[in-house]
C-alpha cells in the first residue's frame, strides 16, 4: 500500500522554519485542545522515558526517512516499536528506505535531529511532489492521547490523536494511518 501524497496546491516556502511559539498559535487558531509540559532537552525515546514521569497518554517516536527514488516520510509510531526497515518499505510499497540526512530534515520540516514530530509539516510547504508524506501508527491513533515534541526537544505536547489528524490535514498533510505491527521487529 502506497502513501497518498499529499494534497497538491501553491503555497510559497516560508522564508523561516516555524517555531514553537508559531506552531502553538497555530494549534489555537485551529481550536486545538493541548497541554504543553517543558523539561530538559531529550534526543532518545531513553532520554525521554527518564525525564517524563507519570506524563499520560501514549509516547511516541518519529523517523524520517527518504526511499530510494527520493521519496520522503515522516513515519511517527509508539516509542516501543522496532521498525524493520526493509519490511516498512514492502509496506508502504515503496523504494528501499533509510534515514534522511539531517540536513535534508531542517530543510524540509525546519526541526533539527531530536526534535523530530508530526508538527514539522507546519514547515513543509507543499509546492512539488517532494512534500513528505505522514504514516501514522494505527494503534498509536487508537490511544486516549498523545505526546509530541512541539518543534523542539525541551517540550512534550499532549493532545488528543484525532487533533493531531486535524492539524495535519489543516498542514494539506494527509496522513496514512496504518497498523505498523507487520513492519516491526520482536
Amino acid at each position: 500500500m502506497a502513501a497518498s501524497p499529499p494534497a497538491p496546491g501553491p503555497a510559497p516556502r516560508p522564508a523561516k522554519a516555524a517555531d514553537a511559539e508559531a506552531l502553538y498559535e497555530r494549534l489555537k487558531s485551529l481550536d486545538i485542545a493541548f497541554t504543553t509540559h517543558r523539561h530538559d532537552a531529550v534526543f532518545t525515546v531513553e532520554e525521554a522515558r527518564a525525564l517524563r514521569g507519570d506524563l499520560p497518554g501514549a509516547h511516541c517516536k518519529n523517523l524520517f526517512l527518504k526511499d530510494k527514488k527520493g521519496a520522503l516520510y515522516l513515519v511517527v509510531c509508539l516509542e516501543d516499536r522496532r521498525i524493520d526497515m526493509k519490511a516498512l518499505s514492502k509496506l508502504l510499497g515503496t523504494a528501499r528506505l533509510s534515514f534522511g540526512k539531517p540536513e535534508l530534515l531542517v530543510e524540509r520540516l525546519g526541526v533539527e535531529p531530536g526534535s523530530v514530530t508530526p508538527f514539522a509539516v507546519i514547515n513543509d510547504v507543499v509546492e512539488d511532489d517532494a512534500a513528505v508524506s505522514v504514516v501514522l501508527d494505527e494503534d498509536m491513533m487508537l490511544a486516549p492521547m498523545v505526546n509530541y515534541h512541539p518543534l523542539i526537544n525541551t517540550a512534550t505536547v499532549a493532545m488528543a490523536p484525532t487533533d493531531v489528524t486535524r492539524f495535519l490535514e489543516a498542514c494539506r498533510h494527509t496522513p496514512l494511518i496504518i497498523d505498523l505491527a507487520p513492519a516491526t521487529r520482536p
